[in-house]
């Protein structure tokens, strides 16, 4: 099994994804392990004083103004995760809970944050003995962090509250401790603390939906050919010279996409079916790399975000490496929260492009030859008509969820917190966004494909003749009368999901960008 190893200089994206998808096992560095002691000692010596210290001596939040003795600091600590732990509504997904706690153990391991070894440890042991605490979807504005999420997952170490075992059936969490031979953490000065004060919710999010986008956006790159090919457009908007002066990245990556889907097709050039001669094509067949590229180019700035992130420790208060513990405003969500929303804003434009080209396909008036709603015998048949409906809800929907979480706020802790990010609120509307995108595009790439099929006499693409024969291959049945659709459009739906589409393509393409 693939082993990760947490260091004090922040984690990538390959290990998040490791980790929260693939099981990855967690060990911590021995370098982590010194500077972990080193900082203990820092905490240790600031909670003998008799001066109070932010989160180690005292209350938190607006409570923060009342001194705390030794005997009760022990309570405090487990009282701020009991409390903190108050999420309602639905369980969140396993993979972003470790996410989540891998990515708090991230920051731990920084030693910045106070807490002992042996808290890292436990931490690590809970993501290797596949214990995952369950995590409720609402609870965090995103400031101080993922509280509530974090809470719950700090509670599990404490051996209270429910998880989820390896073989998936929920269970108190210290008798799932129990029988990994997990011993359950009992808390001192800061630790409860510095469990809880993150942007790993939302930021394991992101790194996920980067992910997801990535490939995403390189099958509507081949969804966009095979339209294209269905269409008989032309392919001549696709040459590198055309992008080169308009030189952002992403489009010409788009551009150079299609172009290699296209390659060899027999169907592009603009073949003149009972109709008069067409100068271009329509925006969303002309413009697509334009849509999909500036998608691209917007995600090339949340990863840098999202890099700059894994490299932080984000903690309040922090210990400093001259020994200073100081209070700090590290856990606004806000550099998180936007790309968030950004992200679900050129997803939500995606979508919508596709559908476009989708409806266009099926209207005979404008498909250029192809049968109404690429039905069989239209009127007995009706085809796609249905699909595009479906796709039309979807589209309306992410349009919706492509209004920023973000730009909203609001006050809590009595006035302590009057400015929050909702970031989670962000990254959980961005996963259902990326849901819905996947489904848009198995929506297009159903439809070409039949269009494609009944354009007889012509040949298309090598490219797009293996995306043809691997979606068949898949279950999807190709033309032909009326059938029930719901299943057909499952099977695209998985084989999107899945890699299919890219998977069938770069054998004949060579690697999309």
């Amino acid at each position: 099994m693939h082993t990760v190893v947490v260091g004090t200089s922040g984690t990538t994206a390959a290990d998040v994804i490791a980790v929260a998808r693939g099981d990855a096992r967690v060990e911590l560095s021995p370098e982590a392990l010194d500077a972990l002691a080193r900082a203990r000692e820092t905490v240790d010596a600031l909670a003998a004083k008799p001066e109070p210290v932010y989160g180690v001596s005292t209350g938190f939040g607006a409570l923060a103004t009342r001194h705390i003795g030794q005997e009760l600091r022990g309570r405090l600590q487990r009282n701020i995760v009991r409390s903190h732990a108050a999420g309602m509504g639905p369980r969140v997904e396993r993979e972003v809970v470790r996410a989540l706690m891998f990515l708090r153990l991230k920051t731990v391991a920084s030693g910045h944050t106070g807490v002992r070894p042996l808290v890292a440890r436990t931490m690590a042991d809970l993501l290797n003995a596949g214990i995952t605490p369950v995590v409720h979807e609402y609870g965090s504005l995103g400031c101080s962090g993922d509280l509530a999420p974090l809470s719950h997952c700090a509670l599990a170490l404490m051996g209270e509250g429910d998880a989820e075992g390896p073989d998936g059936t929920v269970r108190p969490a210290g008798d799932l401790l129990a029988e990994h031979g997990i011993t359950p953490v009992e808390l001192r000065e800061k630790e409860g603390l510095a469990l809880l004060n993150g942007t790993d919710g939302m930021l394991g999010m992101l790194v996920m939906a980067l992910a997801d986008l990535e490939k995403l956006y390189k099958t509507a790159d081949v969804t966009a050919a095979l339209t294209l090919e269905a269409l008989l457009g032309t392919d001549r908007v696709l040459r590198p010279e055309l992008h080169a002066i308009r030189p952002h990245p992403g489009q010409a990556a788009a551009a150079a996409n299609m172009l290699a889907v296209l390659d060899g097709s027999g169907l592009v050039g603009h073949f003149q079916v009972d109709e008069a001669p067409r100068v271009q094509d329509a925006y969303s067949v002309r413009c697509a790399p334009q849509v999909a590229g500036a998608g691209r180019d917007t995600m090339a700035h949340a990863r840098l975000v999202a890099e700059r992130e894994l490299a932080a420790a984000v903690d309040n208060p922090v210990v400093l490496p001259d020994g200073r513990v100081e209070s700090n405003g590290n856990f606004h969500g806000a550099p998180v929260a936007y790309v968030l929303d950004f992200l679900a804003v050129a997803a939500a434009d995606l979508g919508s492009i596709a559908e476009r080209r989708t409806d266009r396909l099926l209207d005979k008036n404008r498909s250029h030859g192809l049968p109404p709603f690429l039905a069989d015998d239209a009127g007995v048949d009706s085809g796609l008509m249905i699909a595009q409906y479906t796709q039309a809800a979807l589209v309306s929907e992410m349009k919706r969820l492509a209004v920023p979480a973000s730009a909203d706020s609001i006050p809590s802790s009595a006035m302590q917190e009057d400015h929050v990010s909702m970031g989670w609120s962000a990254a959980r509307k961005l996963r259902t966004a990326i849901g819905n995108l996947n489904r848009i595009l198995a929506v297009e790439l159903y439809a070409a494909t039949r269009a494609i099929e009944l354009r007889h006499g012509l040949t298309p693409a090598p490219a797009s003749r293996a995306v043809i024969d691997a979606l068949r291959a898949a279950g999807v049945q190709g033309p032909g009368p009326d059938r029930f659709l719901a299943p057909d459009l499952d099977a695209a739906d998985v084989f999107v999901r899945e890699g299919g589409v890219v998977a069938a393509v770069e054998p004949v393409t060579g690697p999309l960008a």
